[in-house]
């Protein structure tokens, strides 16, 4: 395990052994959580990368009856669509013993992320905050939940005092329009993780730690050095 800023690095050999441990590792916050307060909040991402740790999550044995799933970010897309984070999370995750699990959706509908904005905000902020877990991702490019380089609303997004919980993004490399936690939503976190798989994801982590030249402007960094609680990341090759 290696140490910089406020960030632990948990390395493994393989995806498998990797979405083992952190679904061990969720797993056992939120039956903290559920010791202390009536609900524990868990927050997640989409894409590609967090499906075996979902599967593995789903099966975690807890009171899943008392547990709150929403999303770090969503494309602005029906749930029929193969895209949206919501319907992988239903798939993958709200199975087994997580299928007693409430899921608070962030897409409501509206024609744009801008029309859903007021609706997504207010179902965020009915939340009991804080979040027990935030399951973070990472791209190439160094965004993480929708803080894309180049996105409309990323200043906005990254700002400290910013009192939205959620705000839409646009950017050339996001594809479909998104919506967004913002950065301070997300810092109310006990625990914060970010999941990166392959060598590539890993060096722009470490460019972004150092923070030199482009890489002082990833998005992923702001989180590195706002986060107030420590940033597990969980890799592998």
């Amino acid at each position: 395990m290696t140490t910089s800023l406020n960030v632990t690095t948990h390395s493994f050999t393989d995806c498998q052994a990797l979405a083992s441990a952190l679904a061990e590792r969720v797993a056992d916050r939120l039956r903290a959580g559920l010791l202390e307060r009536d609900f524990a909040l868990l927050a997640v991402s989409g894409g590609r990368t967090p499906v075996r740790f979902f599967e593995l999550l789903s099966q975690a044995v807890l009171d899943w009856s008392r547990v709150q799933v929403t999303l770090v970010d969503e494309r602005w897309v029906d749930e029929g669509d193969p895209r949206s984070n919501a319907r992988l999370v239903r798939a993958h995750l709200l199975q087994h013993n997580a299928a007693a699990a409430q899921f608070v959706p962030l897409y409501t509908g509206a024609a744009t992320p801008e029309e859903g904005q007021a609706e997504a905000g207010r179902r965020i902020h009915a939340l009991p905050l804080p979040f027990e877990a935030v399951v973070l991702g990472m791209g190439q490019d160094g965004h993480t939940a929708s803080f894309f380089p180049g996105g409309d609303q990323l200043a906005a997004a990254l700002d400290p005092n910013q009192p939205s919980g959620v705000l839409p993004m646009r950017a050339p490399a996001a594809g479909e329009p998104r919506i967004t936690l913002t950065l301070p939503t997300l810092l109310q976190a006990r625990h914060l993780f970010l999941h990166i798989e392959g060598e590539a994801k890993r060096e722009v982590l470490a460019q972004a730690r150092l923070g030199l030249g482009e890489a002082a402007h990833y998005p992923v960094r702001a989180v590195l050095v706002r986060s107030p609680v420590p940033v597990a990341v969980y890799w592998c090759p």
